[in-house]
């Protein structure tokens, strides 16, 4: 049997590492582990500081999933569209070509910002809304930011129904430029959460009688 020069070995192996580190951005590598932290870039730059924050649309506005199913769901362009279908660009920019447009007495042209124009393309549509044949519709490959393992079964609709908000399990969100995941998201963290709240009351004033069996996260 052939064997392998110990020094050649581990040669091999920084090889391989190297390559890999090369091959993703350090931001996008991970080992196996907790995630806390965790924040990629995604395909659009949505920002949730802006929605959730400044401009104060609720969660499930968008993320509507989290009270009927076991996940949360990411919206479809389509309802984005509900607000930019109007709204295509900050509107500072818009306001200066509107006074730019006013001064050399045309009509204001339309302003797009890139990232809506990415919405825009996802469903094949030119800057006027139109259907564009040179446009090929296809949808934006989010980055999923909060992933447990596949032994554990989590529900939103319970959670939500019962009152827990958002922020608890994921940050403020409402603060964040780009999402990342804000809690450890263990085994620990989650048990920690039912202990605290065993006896709390839903809204309604029910109590809850948080489990923490293990057959309720581990089918």
């Amino acid at each position: 049997m052939l064997r392998r020069n110990p020094v050649t070995a581990f040669l091999l192996v920084a090889v391989a590492f190297s390559v890999m580190f090369l091959a993703f951005p350090v931001s996008e590598f991970r080992l196996p582990g907790v995630d806390q932290d965790y924040e990629p870039v995604q395909p659009i730059a949505f920002s949730h500081r802006l929605h959730a924050g400044e401009m104060e649309v609720p969660c499930l506005y968008c993320h509507s999933g989290a009270q009927r199913s076991r996940n949360a769901g990411i919206p479809p362009m389509g309802l984005c569209m509900n607000c930019h279908k109007m709204v295509s660009a900050p509107f500072m920019q818009v306001r200066a070509e509107a006074e730019a447009a006013e001064k050399e007495k045309r009509k204001p042209r339309k302003i797009v910002s890139p990232e809506i124009r990415k919405i825009y393309t996802a469903l094949g549509l030119d800057d006027s809304l139109s259907k564009a044949p040179s446009i090929t519709p296809a949808p934006v490959v989010w980055k999923r930011v909060h992933n447990l393992p596949d032994f554990v079964y989590f529900d939103h609709r319970p959670h939500t129904n019962a009152g827990v908000t958002c922020q608890v399990c994921h940050g403020p969100v409402q603060a964040m430029e780009r999402v990342r995941q804000s809690s450890t998201l263990t085994m620990g963290w989650c048990i920690d959460c039912h202990r605290q709240n065993w006896t709390a009351a839903s809204p309604g004033g029910k109590p809850l009688h948080v489990p923490t069996d293990c057959s309720r996260c581990h089918y």
